[in-house]
């Protein structure tokens, strides 16, 4: 008999919660749905909490159970299930916190993102350097090893918008993270120039909010918007002081999607924004 996996990966957890999620709309226990399926409520159970494994086939199974009807999300739950290796982040399982890993794979699956950030230039659009300087603020201080491999995973976290078919990749950065200077004069040109050249990608949107934008619906904390294969399976990571926070309610995610649209609202158009970054580059 299969044992429990104890570091069950972000993919096979969100599985497990949006099992739950049919199976508790459907209005039966644990132990209910075991007998349908044939199971243990101990099985059903750590299948909902990503600590076993589930075949596509069991997915639909328990989807027909569940009196579940919507083919596009059934489809979506089964193709989490197909990935049996685990991918490149793990190298970094013993190095970076699991919350910085789950991060990495939710964002590596999303098939769309849109982000915004008020005091940090989005990571995925960081250069080297400027990520070093901003891993050597972090309290407490980290060493120089440890920021380098801070560092390397963040780089190779970028492969994802230089694929041969990359998802779409948009950004709201508020004129307050433009202007934070991280490292040397150098450094910040080189970062502003970075911005304006990713965004010359067609599958790359960046626009700023200026100061003369005025005020805006946000908290200040950094949304990072990942687009599922449906929209039930979006998930939302908020930057907080004890470090990243994925979410996946539906109310949650229906309010930071809609913060994001009111961040684009007042933000300047692609041209304003590109010209606004140059300008800020000169005069660095």
């Amino acid at each position: 008999m299969p044992q429990p996996s104890p570091l069950p990966t972000a993919r096979r957890r969100r599985l497990g919660v949006e099992l739950r999620r049919l199976r508790e709309r459907a209005d039966l226990s644990a132990t209910q749905a075991a007998v349908l399926l044939g199971a243990t409520q101990s099985r059903v159970s750590n299948i909902e909490a990503g600590r076993y494994g589930v075949s596509a086939d069991r997915v639909r199974t328990m989807a027909r159970h569940y009196d579940c009807t919507d083919e596009p999300l059934i489809d979506a739950l089964a193709a989490m299930t197909g990935e049996r290796r685990r991918g490149w982040w793990e190298e970094y399982r013993e190095i970076l916190s699991p919350r910085m890993l789950d991060l990495t794979e939710v964002e590596h699956h999303a098939v769309a993102l849109r982000v915004a950030q008020i005091i940090n230039i989005p990571g995925l659009l960081q250069t080297p350097d400027h990520a070093r300087a901003l891993f050597g603020h972090t309290v407490p201080a980290l060493k120089a090893h440890e920021i380098e491999h801070r560092v390397s995973h963040r780089i190779k976290r970028q492969g994802l918008l230089h694929r041969e078919q990359p998802p779409p990749y948009a950004a709201v950065i508020h004129e307050a993270a433009l202007r934070m200077r991280f490292g040397d004069r150098v450094t910040v040109k080189a970062q502003l120039h970075h911005l304006n050249e990713m965004s010359e990608l067609d599958h790359v949107t960046i626009v700023v909010v200026p100061f003369a934008g005025g005020p805006f619906h946000t908290s200040g904390q950094g949304i990072d918007y990942f687009h599922g294969p449906v929209g039930q399976l979006d998930t939302v990571q908020l930057d907080t002081d004890h470090g990243a926070e994925l979410i996946d309610a539906p109310a949650q995610l229906e309010r930071q999607h809609l913060a994001l649209d009111r961040m684009r609202q007042v933000a300047l158009s692609q041209t304003q924004s590109r010209d606004f970054v140059a300008r800020l580059a000169k005069d660095a």
